[in-house]
């Protein structure tokens, strides 16, 4: 019992797995807010060569 109590706790795949996923999050955010960002500044470009068509 005492050696797999302490093969669990030595056991590292699952931490990197959570790193991953950690790392994964951070991204998506920084990929949502950037894409967030341009499309609101294309939106107000779009809306300035439209008025200035008419």
């Amino acid at each position: 019992m005492r050696n797999l109590l302490s093969r669990f706790l030595q056991d590292q795949s699952g931490a990197t797995a959570i790193e991953y996923a950690i790392i994964a999050g951070g991204i998506s955010i920084l990929i949502v807010t950037a894409v967030n960002g341009m499309g609101t500044t294309l939106s107000g470009k779009f809306t300035s060569i439209n008025s200035s068509i008419k």
